[in-house]
């Protein structure tokens, strides 16, 4: 029997193809144990596969071994002879009598969950060492139709794939398990300052209905032009990042206990012109001033300090237009190793490219979209992303969007869990401005513009963990600015002291 070997660089190449990381002994120890005792099985089967063997016969006793235990019948050395009597490699082996020599060498069961461990840490090594050749085999053939960046992407993706495998148990567990994790963010919310379950976007009314941003969660935020959702998602990232604060989680690992860091992915916008968007915020200059470079010196000066104030913000911004979803994945992925992550914002959905050209764009983004909700579930972030509307809304009367008004949208409403529409009543109604001789009718809709003036809405259509309706909030164009809107009650209140 060979000893364990391990990847020598030093021997020759022939030798180097053959000699991989394994060990039989470890395999030879583990099928006996299991041929002794089929209980061992379920010890070991959410660790191991048969894929993980070196050895292609010790790969497919344990197959037919796992498949008949499944079964609920006997896995031993008498069983399985009736179906490997045929087998040549067993053949070169001693035929069945080796089942029996595997069965009468194996030692007690208690160790199995170390021989398992160290087949399958032995295979992922045999994986890299694979994955390693064939990085350098396709860097060495230069053809026109494998582009180095893709490469790189892809290898990336095979690298995290390969890291990730083992790290969660996927298939079923305990009421008992899921009930403790439950009562853990259930915990966690009631401790944390106004009682949120996810990361508060800063806007107190629009956390009071959703909770907060959820982990794993996909928000879609969708609006006409013009109506304010580029800028409600960067207060909301801003707002996230301002708040950030690194401590220990109740389960002891490092991580944001407030706030979090902020991956955006700007599409449509440059990263520049996002940043000056959120300056204008942060110091109160309107926007086309900055623009303009129209600034008074103390307007100027609060520009500055709100750009040096912000300079630490944990806010990252990756302005590559016409992104694939299999790069978006890769490259958060990666912020998410190098910086941390914790809330992923895309503008806009439409603009992501499908990995694949399909036959019809209902297709696309429906592959667009399940992307990003399988990014939010491997990653555990919620990710926004920002959607336009059909035009279908401006040829009715009353112009508030609905489920319906998305574009393709069969796939954003099924794989979304939360729907929000930003809508501003005053765009509508500054367009609708009567002639100057309509004397009452002017009236009428000076009225009407001073009390639609600085409101906005954003109406939840669809909430998997919440109730539907509106968020009023405060808009203020000139910063591009969504803000917490104070009721009259409120105010009344705030004027008595």
């Amino acid at each position: 029997m060979n000893e364990i070997t391990s990847f020598n660089p030093s021997q020759d190449e022939t030798a180097q193809a053959t000699a991989l990381p394994h060990s039989v002994e470890a395999e030879q120890q583990l099928l006996g144990a299991i041929l002794t005792n089929n209980d061992v099985y379920d010890r070991i089967a959410s660790i191991i596969g048969p894929q993980h063997f070196y050895d292609p016969v010790h790969a497919r006793i344990y197959e037919i071994a796992a498949a008949r235990i499944a079964k609920n019948a006997l896995a031993s050395p008498v069983t399985l002879k009736a179906f490997m009597e045929d087998d040549e490699g067993l053949k070169e082996l001693g035929g069945p009598a080796y089942l029996a020599r595997l069965a009468g060498t194996a030692i007690s069961a208690f160790a199995v969950r170390d021989y398992a461990q160290m087949i399958y840490d032995l295979a992922i090594r045999r994986e890299l060492i694979a994955l390693g050749r064939d990085i350098s085999d396709k860097a060495a053939r230069v053809e026109i139709s494998s582009e180095p960046k893709e490469q790189i992407v892809e290898a990336e993706q095979r690298l995290y794939k390969l890291s990730e495998q083992g790290q969660s148990e996927t298939g079923f567990q305990s009421f008992l398990r899921a009930v403790t994790d439950a009562v853990n963010v259930a915990n966690a919310a009631y401790q944390r300052e106004g009682g949120l379950a996810g990361i508060s976007t800063g806007l107190v009314d629009m956390d009071k209905k959703l909770g907060g941003l959820h982990r794993s969660d996909l928000l879609i935020l969708a609006g006409r032009p013009s109506m304010g959702k580029t800028s409600l998602a960067t207060n909301i990232a801003f707002n996230i990042a301002k708040a950030y604060k690194r401590g220990r989680l109740p389960d002891g690992a490092e991580g944001a206990v407030d706030g979090g860091v902020v991956g955006f992915y700007s599409l449509e916008m440059s990263a520049e012109q996002l940043a000056a968007r959120i300056l204008s915020e942060a110091s109160e200059v309107p926007s086309e001033q900055i623009r303009r470079g129209d600034m008074t010196e103390a307007e100027f000066r609060r520009f500055v300090d709100a750009a040096k104030a912000l300079e630490a913000c944990p806010l990252y911004i990756d302005d590559t237009p016409a992104l694939p979803i299999s790069q978006l994945a890769a490259r958060a992925r990666r912020l998410k190793r190098t910086h941390g992550l914790d809330c992923l914002i895309v503008d806009y959905l439409q603009l992501v490219r499908p990995a694949s050209a399909k036959d019809s764009r209902v297709n696309e983004v429906s592959e667009i979209t399940q992307g990003l909700k399988a990014i939010a579930k491997e990653l555990d972030i919620p990710v926004v992303a920002l959607s336009q509307l059909s035009r279908q809304v401006e040829s009715r009367d009353d112009k508030r969007p609905q489920l319906s008004d998305l574009r393709e949208s069969g796939s954003i409403e099924q794989d979304a869990d939360v729907v929000m529409f930003v809508f501003r009543e005053e765009y509508y109604a500054e367009r609708e401005k009567p002639s100057d001789d309509r004397l009452d009718e002017m009236a009428a809709w000076q009225e009407r513009m001073e009390r639609l003036h600085g409101k906005a809405e954003v109406i939840i259509g669809k909430q998997r963990h919440g109730p539907i309706g509106t968020v009023e909030l405060s808009f203020e164009g000139r910063f591009t600015r969504f803000g917490n809107l104070v009721k009259p009650w409120q105010q009344d209140r705030d004027e008595s002291f």
